[in-house]
């Protein structure tokens, strides 16, 4: 027995809830109410301004069709399902749905304003402009933004909790959790900007953006002026060379944005899982929830692996988006029109990762515990204070010791040194007694230089 009709994608399935906010603009009807909008406001600019002879519409009615495609729903997406399995021609029949609507309102004179001079790509540039520009401003960045800040909540309680380093895995020069978590938000803040600035461009040229038949049916309109101050009256930015297509650059320099975003992201999110492991976080446990079927104990970092696991996913498919849209053949062809359906699925999986890691970082606490034993249990880490004070004394002539750098790699490299040896060894030293008091006051968790004063760069 056949099962019931189920969603292909878990984006549309598991993790609707999570992602739904993108489908608004993202999925198949909101680029079709997009298409909506494009085509009314096109047919209402060149209504009000007498192009190609159409007769003038009243503001009343410019107002009644501009707030029934705002009000696009399911009985215009049912309507344009019925009309494309016949056109055979998803943007045909939007230009369909149009001419319906002037017939209702009784503006049938202007159904050939419809679509005038107009090639499909003219509209379908326009559309994803205005819902990705849309999905990303108004879902995307708003949870990208969240991420940031909870680190930045982070990074300000945590930035005097001094933490031992590890460079390669080993134990280094420490640091203070706050300064290493305000790295993160600082790389992330970065992309931020750069996503938000990433001009959205929309062209409005014709069959092969040389305005042809524009110039053929009103000889005497300035075209690209034209074309321009439509573009721009739907709030996007004017490309004035193109082929039948907008070139796609700026959606490539959006995505490789976002992905670059979602590498940094990534190393949070494996990280995170190795603080964990280190127990440096401890997890807060959720009430009924489930580690593992068969071990009662488990709290599993499920948060950061499913972040982890949809950034790859995200990744991928921006930069196969990114690889993709800026390449088609003279002056069109199709690969961009399926291409750029997954634009939903992209963003998808990054912002489901996006909201796995804002709930993961409110799930973790830090082991004040863990920190501390891993600062104690490795004052070598001090080695380096030590050899550079002694450089410096040489420098000013107070001492006259040879290779410093050389006598504490013999005394440390290899080797756990405690407090009491490292403290006899500073004492032996042919150096200052204001050096000495200085490196003999020094322990691990002291040993974090402006650290904690870095955290203030994030304002």
């Amino acid at each position: 027995m056949p099962l019931p009709i189920q969603p292909l994608s878990p984006l549309d399935g598991r993790y609707q809830a999570q992602t739904s906010g993108l489908a608004e603009h993202l999925s198949e009807a909101g680029l079709n109410r997009a298409r909506v909008h494009v085509e009314v406001e096109w047919l209402v600019f060149v209504a009000e301004r007498g192009l190609f002879g159409a007769p003038t519409i009243s503001a009343d009615d410019a107002a009644s069709l501009r707030a029934w495609a705002a009000g696009f729903g399911q009985e215009e997406i049912d309507w344009l399902a019925a009309k494309e399995a016949v056109t055979r021609h998803d943007v045909k029949a939007v230009e369909y749905l149009v001419r319906d609507r002037l017939e209702q309102q009784g503006l049938g004179a202007l159904a050939e304003a419809v679509h005038i001079a107009c090639t499909s790509e003219d509209i379908n540039n326009l559309s994803y402009a205005l819902t990705i520009r849309a999905a990303v401003q108004e879902v995307w960045l708003p949870a990208f933004r969240a991420v940031i800040d909870r680190l930045r909540e982070l990074a300000e309680e945590h930035r005097e909790r001094p933490m031992l380093s590890l460079t390669h895995g080993q134990p280094a020069t420490p640091t203070t959790l706050g300064k290493e978590l305000a790295v993160v938000a600082w790389r992330l803040e970065r992309q931020a900007r750069r996503i938000e600035q990433v001009e959205v461009l929309g062209k409005f040229a014709g069959a092969t953006g040389t305005f042809s038949a524009h110039v053929v049916a009103e000889p005497g309109a300035d075209w690209p002026a034209t074309a321009s101050a439509f573009v721009e009256s739907l709030g996007l930015e004017w490309n004035p060379l193109t082929t039948q297509i907008e070139s796609h650059d700026w959606q490539a320099e959006l995505f490789g944005a976002i992905s670059h975003a979602g590498r940094i992201l990534h190393n949070l999110a494996t990280d995170v899982w190795t603080y964990i492991m280190l127990g440096t976080f401890t997890q807060i446990p959720v009430a009924g929830a489930t580690g593992s079927s068969t071990m009662p104990h488990k709290i599993n970092p499920i948060r950061f692996e499913n972040a982890e696991a949809n950034l790859e996913i995200a990744s991928a498919l921006l930069e196969s988006l990114s690889a993709t849209l800026v390449t088609s053949r003279l002056q069109r062809d199709l690969t961009d029109s399926s291409t750029q359906r997954n634009v939903g699925v992209a963003l998808g999986h990054s912002l489901l990762a996006l909201d796995n890691l804002r709930r993961g970082l409110g799930e973790i606490a830090v082991s004040d515990t863990a920190l501390d034993a891993a600062l104690e249990g490795n004052w070598e880490v001090l080695a380096e204070a030590i050899q550079t004070v002694i450089r410096a004394e040489v420098l000013a002539g107070r001492s006259s010791i040879a290779d410093p750098y050389a006598q504490l790699k013999e005394l440390t490299r290899g080797q756990r040194v405690g407090a009491a040896e490292l403290a006899a060894f500073v004492d032996g030293l042919d150096i200052s007694d204001d050096a000495k008091g200085r490196l003999k006051a020094l322990t691990p968790g002291t040993y974090t230089g402006v650290a904690a004063q870095l955290v203030d760069r994030l304002a």
